[in-house]
Formats: structure tokens, C-alpha cells, sequence
């Protein structure tokens, strides 16, 4: 079954793993920006990564048949700087005509600071100034539901139509303060820290398909390139049809990003972009 893995941080992952994805029916992924694991030193730091994120990492996935698209932004775990914060904020707007950007992301909250707050504020700012698509972090573990609340929250005291903004990595107590505030969610497929196939297929039998998507997040840490056809087996293995399947891993991801006239899908695979059902 063809999907679109929608968080995938593919700079941490060998070439091997573009081939098993392709292999595994992947045509799509997003890569947000994130955390390398230690925080970077200066601005010109995010430069080069910015440029590998918009150059380098298309071209290797295209090797293998895979659309590769990407997000903006300086994430939460290093949103505490401030001062950096502002002069890589500065250098962003330059990056957002590149082929494949399609928004601002992953922002969010990552100790729920005044700073990170702060940040966060200049991200979204940033995305409606340019008309970016949003893509949101919400924190891990015990600081998750405060994180999302005060995320929601934030949100909402801007004019903005929420079904450009997708927050990511909900868990059972905070999806449904996202879905029923009219944003876009996503259920991340990763090893401990996040959810598990069986727990995302809990999620959607209780709350249904719509604006949820999956995804693996696959990065540097324990995590499964694949998830998302782990995530179809499962879902079979529970008796859901595969017009349901492919609703989450395929349409609504298209759907969500097909709102970026920059995204478009490789001929002849799936829909076209702002086609999905």
C-alpha cells in the first residue's frame, strides 16, 4: 500500500533506509527541522543544515522514487536561546521559496519556558506573515498535556484557520483537545517515548480517521523507519479494510499537505495533490 510518512528526520538516516521505505510503498515524506541531538553553536550552523534539508536530501530520496519535502524553523529544545532564536528566525524567510518547503515547522514547547513561549510566538508570526503551513512539537512524556494545552491555547489567540496546523505527537489525553479545537493532528509511531501501532489503532477506533494522520519521526534515537507499514499490518491484523488504511497513511496526509501548492506527488502515484477524499 502506497503512504506518505509525514515526520521523518531523514538526515539521521542511512541511504538504506530510503530503500526499504521505498520498498515498503513510501512515495512522500516530510522532514521537519529538529534537534541534531546538542545545540548548535550559531546561526550559521542552521545555514548548513537548512541547505542539506533543501538541497542534498531531495536528490537522495528522489533516487529511490521518494517526493521529499521539509520544514522551517529553529525547534523548541533550542528556543530557550533567544538570542539565537531571533537571528535564525532572520534567515529563514530566504529558504521558504525552495521547491520543496512547505512551512514552518516543527515549533513548539519542549520544558514549556517563558523563552520557549516566546519563540513560539515568533514562529507562528513568521508562518502567517509568509502563509506557511504550521507543523507543531508538543512535549514528551510528563509534560505533554500541559505542553499541548498551552500550545492550543497560544494557537487560538491568533487568527489563523486552524486546518493549517498540524499537531504532532498526540497521545490518548490530548488528542481530542486538539481535534476539537479543528486542528490537524498526528499519532507518532516511535518506541518508547511516543505510541505504538496498537495504541494509535485504539486512538482511531475511538475518535475516527478524521484530521489524524501517523508517521515514524525516525531519527537518530531508537526508532523504525518502516513504522508506517507496521502501522498497516496492524490495522489488518484488526480487520479495518484498506479503504480505511489508506484513509490515514495516504489520503489525509495528502490532504493536509496538498494545502501547499508545493506539494505534488510523483506521476502516476496515488492523487494529485489537493485531490484526497
Amino acid at each position: 500500500m502506497e503512504y506518505i510518512d509525514l515526520h521523518a528526520h531523514m538526515v539521521s538516516r542511512t541511504t538504506d533506509d530510503y530503500v526499504q521505505m521505498a520498498m515498503t510503498g513510501c512515495v512522500a515524506l516530510t522532514e521537519p527541522a529538529f534537534w541534531p541531538g546538542w545545540d548548535r553553536s550559531s546561526a550559521d550552523g542552521f545555514e548548513d543544515y537548512f541547505r542539506q534539508i533543501t538541497d542534498f536530501e531531495p536528490k537522495r530520496a528522489a533516487q529511490y522514487g521518494i517526493r521529499h519535502y521539509t520544514w522551517l524553523c529553529l525547534n523548541p529544545k533550542e528556543g530557550e536561546d533567544r538570542a539565537l532564536a531571533r537571528e535564525v528566525l532572520r534567515r529563514i524567510p530566504r529558504y521558504l521559496d525552495r521547491p520543496n518547503v512547505l512551512g514552518i515547522g516543527e515549533i513548539g514547547l519542549n520544558r514549556v519556558t517563558r523563552n520557549e513561549l516566546a519563540t513560539f510566538r515568533d514562529h507562528v508570526e513568521l508562518a502567517l506573515e509568509h502563509d506557511q503551513l504550521i507543523h507543531i512539537h508538543t512535549p514528551h512524556l510528563e509534560d505533554k498535556h500541559k505542553g499541548t494545552r498551552v500550545i492550543v491555547e497560544t494557537l487560538l489567540e491568533y487568527e489563523l484557520d486552524p486546518g493549517r496546523v498540524l499537531i504532532d505527537h498526540a497521545e490518548e489525553h490530548t488528542l481530542e483537545m486538539i481535534l476539537g479545537n479543528g486542528f490537524w493532528t498526528g499519532l507518532t509511531l516511535y518506541p518508547q517515548t511516543k505510541v505504538s501501532p496498537e495504541r494509535a489503532i485504539d486512538m482511531l477506533e475511538m475518535h475516527g480517521t478524521d484530521r489524524i494522520c501517523v508517521a515514524s519521526a525516525c531519527d537518530w534515537g531508537p526508532s523504525v523507519p518502516v513504522a508506517v507499514p507496521q502501522f498497516i499490518l496492524a490495522m489488518r491484523r484488526r480487520g479495518h479494510p484498506d479503504a480505511l488504511i489508506r484513509r490515514v497513511v495516504f489520503e489525509n496526509p495528502a490532504e493536509f499537505l496538498g494545502q501547499s501548492p508545493k506539494f505534488q506527488l510523483p506521476e502516476g502515484r496515488g492523487m494529485l495533490a489537493g485531490a484526497a477524499a
